[in-house]
């Protein structure tokens, strides 16, 4: 028996003991390379595929050769990219999913490199199951919590353990606006096959801000269908939002539903003894050496999340370093003591004073339509500070700002998100316009 009539009867043998979803992911992407009598290797796509294979299904498929050939076999793999095959007759079998580009995940958030306490280590805990067996511990797995509170940094954690494991892993990462973006643009361009392939042919599926998707019908029928298809398939969801999936307004029965049907867990703000670890981590990250009694009284400082404690200390580090002063505890003590503890009492017309001040632009070129370049990120602090400091809707901000489409202001929002978090120069600017903003 030739190898192509021989995969054939094995892919038949095997299509009546699992289900149409696993067949299409894991059997019908794969070819048979070779049979010596003695060895069957079979040539995968990736190296998820393999693992998945050789983890979940291994003894069906030596069960199966043994039937079709009467005797026992030994099974091997070999990874091969299905770009560089031939077609084979699996095409005429089943039209293989295309593949999913995996996402840029931003390897500085890692789960070595979370800081572990009482407020999130159950959370952890389930991070570490899915990234060791992905698609099968918690699907979905929902992480909800207040902002800051290390939801994303779990989640692209779980992505870069995976990937790290099983390097072919195709994994796509992106907020609920770019997913909403993706198919408001597939429907104008007429284009929704793409769409489709790009989420739906995904081994892991990481999307933060679920919240997002309240009131957009649209986006949601998309994301069931997209969320049924990859459930089907096996393969691993995470998704991450700032409240639990019943309290989002505007979201479908059916979606609370499916997204109840795996693990939810909600993460507090993190307790004292949290709070000074991570600043440990974060100084030491910096090459800074804090003793731990200045960590302590920056932690007691502030309460509310790890995004405001980290850029308290982002800020203490770069003053102390500019007057030239050591981190001790009398030295932090002043900076703390000048800067008390308590929110900043804001309003929406300092936000863009300030921030027009600061630039030295007037403020109809902030709000107006100009488009010019050096315009762009005062514009993004604005609305970025209007909605994580002055907790405005993007409706709202949208309107301050000349009347701009809320997807832009959520764009624009989460990008800012990202750059102070990543870029020092835009860290520095975000601290003095703080600054600014108190005087």
């Amino acid at each position: 028996m030739d190898n192509l009539r021989l995969w054939h009867k094995f892919l038949e043998s095997v299509k009546q003991e699992i289900d149409s979803g696993s067949l299409k992911t894991y059997f019908l992407k794969c070819t048979l390379k070779s049979n010596d009598g003695e060895t069957i290797i079979i040539s995968a796509p990736s190296a998820f595929i393999q693992t998945n294979l050789v983890q979940k299904y291994l003894p069906l498929i030596e069960s199966a050769f043994e039937k079709l050939l009467g005797k026992k076999v030994k099974i091997d793999f070999i990874v091969k990219e299905t770009d560089a095959e031939p077609q084979t007759a699996n095409d005429a079998f089943f039209q293989a999913l295309p593949q999913a580009p995996t996402s840029s995940l931003n390897p500085k958030f890692t789960l070595e490199n979370f800081v572990v306490g009482p407020s999130n280590n159950v959370a952890y805990a389930a991070a570490q199951a899915v990234a060791a067996n992905p698609g099968t511990s918690y699907n979905p797995l929902f992480l909800y919590g207040g902002t800051g509170v290390g939801k994303t940094h779990l989640m692209l954690g779980i992505g870069n353990a995976i990937l790290k494991k099983t390097p072919g892993a195709k994994i796509n990462y992106c907020s609920s606006e770019k997913f909403m973006n993706d198919y408001v643009e597939a429907i104008k361009s007429n284009r929704m096959g793409d769409l489709r392939k790009k989420y739906r042919a995904a081994d892991v599926l990481l999307i933060d801000d679920i919240q997002f998707f309240s009131g957009r019908e649209g986006t949601q029928e998309e994301f069931f269908h997209t969320f049924n298809e990859l459930q089907g398939r096996n393969s691993q969801m995470v998704l991450t939002s700032d409240r639990s999936p019943q309290e989002i307004e505007k979201i479908e029965d059916r979606l609370k539903s499916r997204f109840a049907g795996g693990l939810m867990l909600d993460i507090q703000a993190p307790d004292f003894d949290t709070r000074v670890a991570i600043l440990k981590a974060k100084s030491a990250e910096a090459g800074v050496v804090i003793p731990e009694d200045s960590l302590k009284l920056i932690a007691k400082s502030l309460d509310s999340n790890i995004r405001e404690l980290e850029g308290k200390l982002t800020q203490i580090m770069q003053v102390l370093k500019l007057k030239n002063l050591e981190p001790n505890a009398e030295n932090i003590s002043q900076f703390l003591s000048s800067s008390p503890n308590k929110p900043l009492v804001l309003d929406q017309k300092k936000v863009l004073h300030s921030i027009c001040g600061y630039f030295d632009i007037n403020m109809k070129d902030l709000t107006g339509p100009k488009r010019q370049k050096e315009l762009v990120l005062p514009r993004h602090l604005a609305m970025y500070i209007l909605s994580e400091e002055l907790k405005l809707t993007v409706e709202k901000i949208g309107s301050l700002l000349g009347g701009r489409d809320h997807t832009t202001v959520m764009h624009a929002r989460d990008k800012m998100k990202k750059l102070i978090q990543n870029d020092r120069e835009v860290q520095r600017i975000f601290i003095e316009l703080k600054q600014k903003m108190t005087v």
